[in-house]
């Protein structure tokens, strides 16, 4: 017997068991905050979005680990962010634009695929770091970031800039930095904001963009 569905809470309300979570599989990683815009053309995805914004409610964004984007279900990575969905448009039918905003990471337990081939995964949400000052050895990484900010506008990066964040500071640059995928989703699981910006400065600094 397939388990019984309950309504995603808001990520952040207290949780005793898991949930289930609509997963959208994808070549690439969503960080809490980051912004996401997506053109769905699949049935299956038409769906899931046009559920999403009726209930208001979330669906899980995860890097492909085996698998594509179209057709046959892909096999994500276990860690991946909630996203919601804040703006929508149709220009022509049967393609949907809409941009989302990561909410909160989770982790799968297992997943099933839905009569329409919708991916769906038991979840449960993950912590998110203890809150740390961003280091004086890593100012300028917050000085990078001010200038990348600055260039891409607010559409990118919506308010509040939390540039005394480490895992704020660190998200960012993780999600717009020349970084591979597979080096994404390890900051994307790392819980250790400072750790993930010595590895992004290290990256830089091997790249000629910072000095040591």
């Amino acid at each position: 017997m397939a388990p019984r569905r309950r309504r995603v809470p808001h990520p952040g309300a207290p949780m005793s068991a898991p949930v289930w979570l609509p997963l959208f599989p994808l070549q690439t990683v969503l960080f809490p905050g980051g912004v996401l815009p997506l053109r769905i053309f699949e049935a299956r995805y038409m769906d899931m979005a046009t559920r999403c914004l009726r209930d208001d409610s979330p669906f899980g964004v995860c890097l492909i680990a085996e698998g594509a984007e179209v057709g046959r279900p892909a096999r994500p990575h276990p860690v991946g962010v909630s996203a919601r969905i804040t703006g929508w448009d149709m220009n022509q039918p049967g393609l949907l634009h809409v941009v989302a905003v990561g909410e909160q990471r989770f982790r799968i337990r297992r997943t099933e695929v839905g009569e329409n081939g919708l991916l769906l995964g038991e979840i449960e949400w993950l912590d998110e770091p203890a809150a740390c000052a961003v280091g004086p050895q890593h100012q300028r990484l917050v000085a990078l970031l001010e200038a990348i900010i600055e260039d891409a506008g607010e559409a990118h990066f919506p308010p509040p800039h939390r540039l005394d964040d480490a895992a704020w500071v660190g998200m960012r640059l993780a999600s717009v930095l020349p970084l591979t995928l597979e080096v994404r989703q390890k900051l994307l699981e790392l819980d250790d904001p400072r750790g993930s910006l010595d590895l992004i400065r290290v990256f830089l600094q091997r790249e000629g963009l910072v000095d040591d």
